[in-house]
């Protein structure tokens, strides 16, 4: 199912002779395609295909070139990640280099079985005879072209601006590509390909490189720097330092200039809502909705305290009509009556009608008087644990198991009430310490910081001490070596008490039936044992620990220049989290702007070990067959710069004063801009086609089975016309 892309297509194309060539640059970036003799190509795309899946009917589509992204929410891309058909500068995927075919000529107005015009078509330097001999194969059985001719892109550009009158007959085209870049020295007009020099660093390397710098620097917007996003920012945004050194220290003193130059990218942000104050008709709508929500509520409590207060009175008079009748019983029948109705003795009726009078008076709000609440609270801990005082031969087995744990519940909930007011005491004593310090503090501040430090140190010094003596036992270098101190010797008497009680309980089981527990002084035992009940240093921070944070805290309050050791464990604060800004969503562009492109002078700030521009023409040189001085000089006095590459502002400067330090003093030397670095490899194709002697310079299909490989390889394009 191909993909129709917004391309427009061409209507006019059985209007060409067949005799008319079609002019093919084909890039590693953009893809042109036209007709000969024409100023401009018909069709210019990105030289990728993608090959997604529909989401509704799950059929595979093929992507060709630019699209739109608001189309691709209909396919599965998760899978298809765009491909090209180059490796470098060199053509190898031909599976992928017929879509872009198939599109070309489509895109062109082909309607037919065959394409029945001459093309040519652009190349790398030095292409591979394997690529070329593909693309040759390719073009003759799909297509059925009549012939075919290759020629450098390079060349052509050179050719072109030489014809302007931009360049000389003997020069130099430097040429940063896409993916690779070169050098190809020209004498009389015609390349010397023995002289060429490659590097292969590229717009592509530039484009990724500040992909990456601008990930690090922003990982949560990271999905915002696609290929084309960052491929637009370079071009929009980069260009190349005159001194690559200078230049970054400028923006690493934070100078003016460099703010000047800094750049700003922002994101799409949509301001929170901001919430208007509410009206005083809404406030008041709100009061009375509130209001009126209340009294709801009033009428729900009065309604079921009325309720409570006539179940109350209910269950008193009930306990006084029993208590009544519990009098007027014989001695003998007291047993049998309780046992009817529910209740275990009179102190039990008795309890709960005072439980039930007190509930009562609570429920009617009757105020009461401390003495009382102290009895009322002594009396609701009696009748909670009202079997721990019977005593135990007049229990039944099952009073009994509960009368052991009321014991266990009535023992823990007084150690509760006993830690409560230790804490309450501790901090009241808390209080009055800080108070005295205060006081202290006040009457000379500064022998109070003095004495504060002094002990600050003190304690921090025995905090430390304590901690190298649990890890190293007595060597204070840390080898535990023999004869030490071990950890059962450095054990307080506590600890030890506590491991004879557990090696103690341990060695008695299975000798005989576990009986541990059925008896009182088994859980005095259990209290003795338990953690919350030992001194053991290794549950959590000592006195001397829980002093040194608060001399610490203290420290921070009053002394601006104290710094708190990193090894004591300080309170942390929760961060505040603040709502995102116009700021949050701002991709600042700084020394991004002139490190990315400066890979192409210097390769090996991403690793690769080679040559850069401007060294490049000194390989050239010495590369040529008849190098001489004067060549050198004729060559360097017209050095043109084409490709993608070379638009960066300052490039032209920056060539020509990298070439002069490696040129002998008083060497002419001219660096001069193609007219349009993009379009002038097609252009001058274009034109090249166009002339008279273009057929001289094809092979058809015959030529390419006649001669094979052996005859690709040694095959030429003369651009002299």
């Amino acid at each position: 199912m191909p993909f129709v892309s917004e391309i427009q297509r061409q209507s006019d194309f059985n209007h060409f002779s067949p005799t008319t060539p079609i002019v093919i640059d084909n890039g590693a970036s953009s893809f042109r395609i036209g007709w000969a003799g024409e100023s401009d190509p018909r069709v210019i795309f990105r030289n990728i295909v993608q090959r997604p899946r529909h989401k509704a009917t799950g059929e595979t589509v093929t992507i060709v070139g630019d699209h739109e992204p608001s189309l691709l929410k209909y396919f599965d891309c998760t899978r298809s990640s765009p491909r090209s058909a180059f490796d470098g500068n060199v053509v190898y995927q031909f599976e992928i280099m017929e879509y872009v075919l198939d599109f070309g000529f489509d895109r062109l107005g082909a309607n037919g079985p065959e394409i029945d015009h001459p093309i040519l078509i652009t190349e790398c330097v030095c292409n591979p005879v394997q690529s070329r001999s593909k693309m040759a194969e390719l073009l003759f059985e799909t297509y059925g072209v009549p012939s075919i001719a290759y020629g450098v892109d390079a060349a052509f550009s050179y050719m072109y601006n030489q014809q302007l009158g931009i360049c000389d007959k003997d020069g130099l085209a430097l040429c940063p590509g896409f993916t690779a870049s070169h050098v190809i020295p020209f004498i009389d007009g015609e390349p010397v390909y023995k002289g060429c020099c490659r590097t292969n660093i590229g717009g592509f390397h530039v484009t990724d490189s500040l992909k990456q710098l601008l990930s690090l620097k922003y990982p949560y917007h990271m999905a915002r720097f696609t290929l084309e996003k960052v491929e637009d920012l370079k071009m929009e945004h980069c260009y190349i330092a005159s001194d690559y050194a200078s230049e970054a220290q400028l923006f690493q003193k934070g100078t003016k200039e460099a703010e000047n130059k800094t750049r700003c990218w922002q994101l799409p942000w949509i301001p929170p809502p901001t919430e208007e104050p509410p009206s005083e008709e809404e406030i008041a709508r709100k009061a009375a909705i509130k209001e009126k929500q209340g009294q709801r509520l009033r009428e729900m409590a009065e309604a079921k305290r009325s309720s409570r207060i006539n179940e109350l009175e209910n269950e008193v008079r009930g306990l006084e009509f029993l208590l009544h009748q519990l009098v007027q019983v014989a001695e003998v029948d007291i047993p049998s009556f309780l046992s009817e109705t529910g209740y275990v003795s009179k102190q039990e009726i008795e309890s709960a009608l005072t439980k039930a009078t007190q509930s009562l008076r609570k429920a009617k709000g009757e105020p009461k008087d401390d003495q009382a609440e102290a009895e009322d609270h002594t009396d609701a801990t009696n009748e909670k644990f009202h079997l721990v005082n019977v005593p135990d031969d007049v229990l039944s087995p099952e009073q009994l198991k509960e009368k052991r744990r009321q014991l266990f519940l009535k023992t823990t909930s007084e150690g509760r009430q006993r830690a409560k007011q230790k804490r309450f005491e501790e901090e009241l004593e808390r209080e009055r310490r800080n108070q005295l310090d205060e006081e202290r503090r006040l009457e000379n501040p500064e022998i109070y910081l003095e004495q504060l430090h002094a002990k600050y140190k003190e304690v921090s010094e025995k905090v430390e001490q304590r901690k190298r003596l649990k890890t190293n036992g007595g060597h204070a270098n840390g080898n535990n070596l023999s004869g030490g101190v071990g950890r059962g010797e450095r054990l307080n008497a506590a600890q030890r008490e506590r491991m004879r009680l557990l090696t103690t309980a341990a060695f008695d089981r299975g000798k005989g039936e576990d009986t541990f527990g059925a008896r009182d002084e088994d859980w005095q035992l259990y209290k003795l044992m338990s953690k919350d009940n030992n001194d053991d240093d290794d549950e959590g921070p000592d006195e001397d620990e829980v002093e040194l944070i608060r001399l610490s805290s203290r420290l921070q309050d009053i002394d601006p220049t104290f710094v708190p050791k990193s090894d004591v464990a300080q309170p942390t604060e929760v961060p505040k989290f603040r709502p995102l800004t116009k700021e949050d969503f701002q991709i600042v562009m700084g020394v991004e702007r002139f490190r990315c492109p400066e890979i192409l002078f210097h390769p090996n700030l991403i690793g690769v070990d080679q040559t850069g521009l401007d060294e490049m023409t000194g390989v050239s040189l010495r590369r040529l067959p008849s190098y001489s001085d004067d060549i050198a000089e004729r060559l360097t006095n017209s050095i043109l710069i084409t490709g993608g590459s070379c638009l960066f502002p300052g490039m032209r400067e920056r060539l020509e004063a990298g070439i002069r330090m490696i040129r002998p003093c008083g060497s002419p030397i001219r660096v001069v801009r193609a007219l349009d670095p993009v379009l002038d490899a097609w252009r001058g194709a274009s034109v090249y086609a166009a002339g008279a002697q273009f057929t001289t310079q094809t092979f058809s299909r015959m030529d390419y089975l006649e001669k094979g490989e052996d005859w690709l390889r040694r095959y030429q394009l003369r651009y002299s016309l």
